[in-house]
């Protein structure tokens, strides 16, 4: 992350990016009118097709922190990829707060295009995964997609074969599961005339599909999106047809978009103001959610887009781009209960230029909470294509007073290829927002009783703080953090803790970190609410993203505390390191010592798997207390597997089961590296006994495990 320095002038926002530029064209204006509510947040556009690869694959913190709504995935048992199966992703994805995961049943076959064996052959393949589906305990969150691009393939210039078949596979997978969601006709483009063919057909054959899907890979999409879903939706209507919830499952042209914030806010903004789904296209690797993820667990440029969008809250309100087939983009939402307004906004052509532009907030009127003047504080992120991001740095900060119910932001020297946040609150700061490694609680996600007010209390940092964990157990502020590599960082949480009745004069709050509890944090009493303190917690953080939350916990307000920030630095700790190759270790069957100069020590340990008796024993790991510990792996895996190889490197995401002193097996996912000598870490829980113990690696199927050069072993808490 970078920081910015900024100066604060009511009314006048001078700072990197800010001052005077060459001259050039006069800058465009992004109006936001906080007086027009379009509805309910769909949070639509953060979907993916084959953007699961595995259990794991990315990390379910990757997941979680966007808000993810629909995934696409293969077929149960699919040949078409070796990956991405929707029922053995489904429990991550639902964890991660998945809404809907759609099943490419054409998947089921090996190349592309699709074999075509004839309708007889298909048939017995949907018997066979429409059972599968009904006997997942998911069941109720799928959606089977039958045909896939059936325009360009099977069908092509053949719409009655098409329909026909439309209405045999339907009738075959509600003959199984009365219950199914059914989505088509999933053509590879916008098709009019066709679409108005094919609901005709099955408004009167009794098989309109419940969710409307069609792709969205050309340039036309930036200017004709809207055309389309006007046109379609006036067919519905013309037709007698009630409207259809609408699923673009593939967008994103083959090149330029996926992992650029500045194309995908395009996307995210016309999907959003229409209330429709979207899953990013499929043209890279499966399981990095569509270029958003690299190395598992580390966030590409466009992923920060997408999580800013997820932290959207409230209801949508109006945006009015320059041009509404132009490339500068956004979306906008006001939440009243947390007293805030952002928007999220981008794009440039060309994407590698730069552009000036007003960012207008009118409507002020209809959000007194706000004020006559409001504080603003704006964010960017840019594209970093395969690497991971630096993550967001601070563009601007300012004071702006309001003249007939808006206001207007100045922005110059913004990058095509980045995206924007604002975030629009009362004129209640105290100070700047902080260095990039400093995260806002007022700016973070809140839920259960947790709420900004924008009081009167003092002392706070940047313009507010968390309150509402008195008399709670709900209470949670959710910290997402970026940290370089994995190891040791002090998070520092700033409280403050004053007489609270009922409550014990020191308290505490549970903290919770990817998911798990962590450890409850002591918070010495402060001598009043604007009086604050901080209190570090060394922790061992893997490389990327993370999710850190402070919580309420308990019933006797021992956690009544208000919550400002969380700052997070890099720190030493003990962090015991055991090479795979060494001569204390036990390797078995096949397993066998190889050089490498990649490797941390020039060898690692491969051919563990493919047979029971083919492992690697880790020796003598010692633990200085029994407890939960940090398993840090490093390995290797650039294995490619069967499937269509014509449009995607076809990865395979290996897998060993990691036992400790020979208990039970944990089976653990490794992200391909892309390459035999490209070396990564993941990071795995154990619990271990005090003093020495044993780590071993196997894979008793046919496959093998990963080329493992070490492990470091590391507490949770330093």
């Amino acid at each position: 992350m970078r920081a910015r320095t900024v100066l604060v002038v009511a009314g006048l926002v001078v700072g990197l990016g800010l001052v005077g530029s060459p001259a050039h064209a006069a800058p465009s204006t992004l109006l936001v009118d906080l007086a027009a509510g379009t509805g309910a947040l769909r949070y639509g556009a953060t979907g993916f097709l084959y953007g699961l690869g595995d259990e794991g694959i990315p990390t379910e913190t990757m997941l979680a922190a966007l808000r993810p709504q629909v995934t696409a995935q293969k077929a149960p048992d699919g040949l078409q990829h070796p990956n991405g199966d929707a029922l053995k992703i489904a429990p991550m994805f639902k964890r991660a707060g998945g809404r809907e995961i759609q099943i490419y049943m054409q998947d089921i076959y090996q190349q592309w295009p699709y074999e075509n064996l004839g309708i007889a052959d298909y048939l017995a393949k949907v018997d066979t995964m429409t059972r599968k589906v009904v006997a997942d305990p998911y069941r109720s969150s799928y959606v089977y997609v039958p045909f896939n691009e059936p325009d360009l393939m099977w069908y092509s210039g053949n719409l009655s074969g098409l329909l026909a078949d439309w209405r045999t596979v339907f009738q075959r997978i509600r003959s199984i599961d009365s219950a199914a969601r059914i989505a088509g006709p999933n053509f590879a483009s916008y098709r009019s005339a066709d679409l108005r063919t094919f609901l005709t057909y099955a408004r009167d054959n009794g098989v309109l599909p419940d969710v409307m899907t069609w792709h969205e890979l050309g340039n036309d999409f930036y200017t004709d999106w809207h055309n389309h879903y006007s046109d379609y939706r006036a067919i519905e209507t013309s037709l007698g047809i009630s409207p259809r919830p609408i699923n673009i499952n593939e967008y994103g042209r083959s090149s330029g978009d996926l992992g650029v914030p500045g194309n995908l806010v395009q996307y995210v903004a016309k999907f959003e103001a229409s209330k429709v789904d979207g899953c990013l296209a499929y043209w890279t690797t499966a399981g990095g959610l569509n270029d958003l993820v690299t190395r598992n667990n580390q966030a590409t440029g466009g992923w920060w887009l997408y999580k800013w969008y997820g932290e959207l809250t409230g209801n949508t309100v109006a945006v009015t781009p320059p041009a509404p087939g132009g490339s500068l983009q956004g979306v906008a939402a006001l939440d009243a209960a947390k007293k805030q307004a952002r928007i999220v906004f981008g794009g440039n052509n060309p994407a590698s230029g730069t552009y000036d532009t007003n960012v207008v907030v009118q409507g002020l009127g209809s959000a007194s909470y706000l004020g006559t003047t409001v504080h603003a504080t704006v964010w960017g992120v840019d594209n970093s294509g395969l690497n991971p991001s630096t993550g967001p740095y601070l563009v601007a900060e300012g004071d702006y007073v309001s003249s007939g119910g808006q206001v207007t932001i100045p922005l110059t020297a913004l990058k095509g290829a980045s995206a924007y946040q604002v975030i629009v609150t009362p004129n209640t700061d105290l100070s700047v927002a902080g260095a990039a490694s400093r995260y806002q609680a007022e700016y973070a996600r809140i839920d259960g009783t947790a709420r900004v007010t924008y009081g009167t209390n003092t002392g706070y940092s940047g313009t507010y703080f968390v309150e509402g964990y008195g008399a709670s157990t709900t209470a949670s502020t959710k910290f997402v953090v970026t940290v370089p590599s994995d190891g040791y960082y002090n998070l520092g949480l700033r409280y403050s803790a004053g007489p609270y009745t009922g409550a014990s004069a020191n308290r505490s709050v549970r903290l919770r970190l990817n998911g798990s509890d962590l450890a409850d944090v002591a918070l010495p009493g402060t001598a009043n609410w604007n009086t604050w303190n901080t209190v570090t917690t060394k922790v061992f953080l893997p490389a990327g993203i993370s999710r850190v939350e402070a919580n309420a916990y308990a019933t006797d307000d021992r956690d009544a505390v208000n919550l400002d920030y969380l700052d997070v630095a890099a720190t030493t700790g003990t962090v015991t390191t055991y090479q795979a190759e060494a001569s204390g270790n036990t390797r078995g069957g096949t397993a066998v010592v190889v050089s490498d100069s990649a490797a941390s020590g020039g060898q690692y340990v491969g051919w563990i798997g493919a047979g029971a008796a083919n492992t690697l024993r880790f020796n003598s790991v010692t633990a200085a207390t029994a407890g939960r510990y940090r398993l840090v792996i490093g390995y290797a895996n650039g294995e490619l597997g069967s499937g269509a190889t014509n449009y995607n490197s076809n990865i395979v995401d290996r897998y060993a089961d990691i036992s400790v002193n020979g208990g039970t097996a944990r089976r653990h996912y490794f992200r391909n590296t892309l390459g035999w000598s490209i070396y990564r870490t993941t990071v795995v829980d154990v619990d271990l006994a005090a003093g020495a113990n044993t780590i071993t690696f196997a894979n008793a199927s046919t496959g093998y495990a990963p080329n493992i050069d070490l492990i470091q072993i590391a507490a949770p808490v330093g």
